[in-house]
């Protein structure tokens, strides 16, 4: 068994955005040409009132094509950490050999959730804008995510040059404007605070925050704005009903009340859902804009996306001899 501790990790991913956009494009494609395997995630819930917005989510994955995966992705959010001064989310991936099936490797899991969360959202602002690419981008909510996603839009987006940052809590606005300067400093971040003028003056939105239930509608937005909806639960079942939406999977995002699976609820199908990603990158679906209709891209983060850069950073890791190994974690055979 291989353990792989975070420093591993970002030893491995720092500095290859580019790549692990490219991966992640490359597993949306196998996804939609149906050589994955994607149970739908376990939702592990507790009574206790005190725990009523904490979850761990099971996510067991499988990829196919010309370098197969299989294995699980281990992750809690507790949103409470965060005025604790402690991350939301941590994780773990467990890989497994498709030989015999035994676990492979351990790998801490949660800068791999973030990068491949935040390369999606690059691949999808990419794709969706490509006929006018954006030279700003607005981020509401100042968080970990949101960090990732703007040092992935800045190696997706090379015209991009500035950042709007938006929190409810404007000291926390403040503070991260101060660490993206420091670590994405081709970007000029910069704190606001009237959120509905900065949804009019942005053509591309990246939410990322931890609300649990909606609190915004697009209204402000212009109908050439592109929204990243990444924490999936910010916008009205209504807001999602006027836009043109990409999703990664339909049947995983329209789930545990998603704002998608509130729109879904409130109309009784998914018509509303344009097109996937997948398809998009594939050429096998096309997205239209409308006059008076924002694009809305609302990814459930499919474990898939987590096993593919978990391998990713267990090859490269392999090489450098970094991690530390277990030997007998498995009863040996003889």
């Amino acid at each position: 068994m291989l353990i792989l501790r975070r420093a591993d990790v970002t030893d491995v991913l720092s500095g290859r955005e580019t790549e692990i956009i490219d991966l992640v494009a490359e597993t949306y494609r196998l996804h939609d040409e149906g050589q994955t395997s994607l149970p739908h995630s376990t939702f592990l819930r507790f009574p206790e009132e005190h725990h009523s917005r904490d979850r761990i989510i099971g996510l067991p994955a499988y990829r196919g094509g010309e370098r197969p995966v299989a294995g699980m992705k281990w992750i809690s959010s507790f949103p409470g950490n965060v005025a604790a001064g402690t991350d939301r989310a941590s994780a773990a991936v467990v890989l497994n050999s498709l030989g015999n099936g035994h676990p492979v490797a351990f790998v801490e899991g949660a800068v791999i959730s973030a990068k491949r969360t935040a390369a999606s959202a690059a691949l999808a602002a990419r794709e969706l804008t490509a006929d006018n690419p954006p030279a700003a981008a607005l981020l509401i909510g100042c968080g970990v995510i949101n960090l990732e996603i703007l040092r992935f839009l800045a190696a997706a987006l090379p015209d991009l040059r500035e950042a709007a940052l938006y929190d409810t809590d404007p000291a926390r606005a403040e503070a991260f404007a101060a660490r993206c300067a420091e670590e994405v400093p081709g970007v000029k971040a910069r704190p606001v605070t009237d959120l509905a003028a900065a949804l009019g003056e942005h053509r591309l939105v990246s939410l990322a925050t931890t609300a649990a239930t909606p609190h915004m509608d697009l209204s402000a937005c212009g109908p050439d704005t592109t929204v990243l909806h990444i924490s999936l639960r910010d916008l009205t079942a209504e807001a999602v009903l006027g836009a043109v939406n990409v999703v990664d999977d339909a049947d995983h995002v329209c789930r545990e009340r998603t704002s998608l699976d509130l729109a879904q609820q409130a109309t009784g199908n998914r018509d509303f859902v344009a097109a996937p990603i997948g398809a998009l990158l594939r050429g096998t679906a096309t997205l239209r804009r409308t006059a008076d209709r924002p694009v809305v891209y609302s990814p459930f983060g499919l474990g898939v996306l987590d096993l593919a850069l978990a391998e990713f950073v267990r090859e490269e890791a392999d090489r450098r001899g970094l991690g530390v190994r277990v030997e007998d974690f498995l009863p040996a055979f003889a």
